[in-house]
């Protein structure tokens, strides 16, 4: 029966290929048969003829995978991705059931990186992801996104984030300026707190100019925009503000050099960076900014890294003294997975701005300590993180009828956070932040508290 059949679909295969015109006219086939003729011919290196004779199936219904399929596959082997890749679209399109979409999808993305489109390649993965429900299936993509990420020159990231608040402005939460404990002769605080909405989103992308087994370069920019909607409570203390009295924008490009250090067993990276950026605050320019970044990083064992940087800034064509400022900034963060799974993570880091104005010239000292918690609770991934910082301006002034004098603000908050990797849509899945803070100043303009909570989207791979 094997050696008939065997032998059906020889004959039936020399038929097409010495018959003239179109195939399914010449030589009368029912679908199946066709069919069956097409993968011969596919398998015999006909391209054409299977390029032709799954057209006819797709004639027949459009609707037809297994014949967009072998258009595909006949296309890949005569050498056009491109056209492949277009037939497999159309397969993703009317598939019916997830593992013919995900099939379909890491087709496409495979040609798609014969084509050399990287970034296309990723975007079909994410799609792959949308209808992958099997552990082993996803980590298997998230490997081949990862190796896309390192194939790919171009490479991005997008977080974005609506966070409910009852201190948008970063106001005071006291009624008068007490400064050293003595209430200011007629300076009512004009900036109290102010309850609403924030909603931010931070998009960064690099392209790699070059790259070797020990170094890469990179040109990156970033754009970071945050917008403010004030409550109804909050229009009713403060009649006179607007939404975009409170809305920020900063612009960046930036080139970055990171490159190798040391033996090979126990190699450490470095990096230098030069960016040029601009910052906006309700709707006009604060001031232009040049930085110089460089960070050193060493592994410690197979499980611990740490970190030491340093920047320097020089902000120019400011709108204001305070922002005409030089600032110099050194920075140790240490990290490490302990036995258990958890991570550990412990930044410390000091600041230094000297100003135009004495009011924008200030030290900073400042550290966080974060622990993730390796097991979920529940459906989502637990981060825990406390900070303080502390402030020194050595002389600050608010008016002309009061004496400069020291300013100093202690600040601490804590945060939870919450990633829910099993509700995610083409490899991205939300997160939760609950933010509660603090900030203690002699001068008590500047006493502030915060609650908030946050809602993002971040991506698994």
């Amino acid at each position: 029966m094997r050696c008939a059949t065997s032998l059906t679909r020889k004959l039936l295969l020399a038929a097409l290929l010495l018959a003239s015109g179109p195939a399914l006219a010449d030589a009368a086939l029912t679908l199946p048969q066709a069919r069956m003729v097409a993968a011969q011919a596919l398998e015999a290196g006909d391209t054409a003829l299977a390029i032709r004779l799954a057209r006819g199936l797709i004639e027949a219904d459009r609707r037809d995978t297994g014949a967009w399929y072998l258009v595909a596959a006949a296309q890949m082997r005569a050498g056009n991705p491109r056209a492949a890749r277009a037939a497999v679209t159309r397969a993703y399109r009317f598939a019916r059931t997830p593992a013919e979409k995900t099939r379909s999808a890491e087709l496409a993305a495979r040609f798609a990186l014969q084509e050399s489109r990287p970034t296309m390649a990723q975007a079909w993965l994410r799609r792959a992801a949308i209808h992958i429900d099997d552990p082993e299936q996803e980590q298997r993509l998230a490997a081949d996104y990862a190796a896309l990420r390192r194939l790919n020159p171009f490479s991005f990231s997008l977080r974005t984030e609506l966070r409910p608040s009852d201190n948008v402005n970063s106001g005071s939460s006291a009624v008068y300026n007490v400064i050293d404990g003595v209430i200011a002769p007629d300076y009512p605080l004009a900036s109290q707190a102010l309850s609403g909405t924030v909603a931010a989103v931070d998009l960064n992308a690099e392209y790699r100019l070059r790259a070797s087994q020990t170094s890469a370069t990179t040109l990156g920019g970033r754009l970071y925009v945050q917008r403010v909607a004030l409550s109804g409570s909050a229009k009713a203390l403060a009649p006179l503000a607007e939404n975009s009295d409170y809305g920020s924008t900063y612009a960046e490009v930036s080139l970055n050099h990171a490159f190798a250090v040391g033996a090979p067993e126990k190699r450490g990276t470095a990096t230098v960076e030069v960016a040029l950026g601009t910052s906006w605050y309700a709707g006009q320019r604060n001031y232009g900014t040049l930085q110089i970044h460089a960070e050193r990083n060493w592994r410690l064992g197979t499980s611990g890294t740490i970190q030491l940087n340093g920047r320097v800034e020089h902000r120019f064509d400011a709108r204001r003294p305070t922002d005409d400022a030089d600032g110099l900034g050194l920075g140790l963060f240490y990290a490490r997975k302990l036995a258990n799974g958890d991570g550990l993570a412990v930044s410390l880091a000091l600041r230094d701005m000297e100003a135009a104005s004495i009011n924008g010239t200030y030290s900073t000292a400042s550290m966080r300590t974060s622990y993730a918690l390796a097991r979920p609770v529940g459906p989502a991934k637990v981060t825990a993180a406390l900070g303080l910082e502390y402030a020194d301006y050595p002389q600050f002034r608010l008016s002309g009828v009061i004496p400069a004098t020291r300013r100093e603000d202690n600040s601490y908050y804590g945060e939870v956070s919450l990633f829910f990797p099993d509700f995610d849509y083409a490899g991205f899945a939300p997160s939760l932040r609950l933010r509660a803070g603090k900030k203690s100043s002699n001068f008590s303009q500047y006493t502030s508290s915060e609650v908030s909570l946050s809602l993002g989207i971040q991506s698994k791979f």
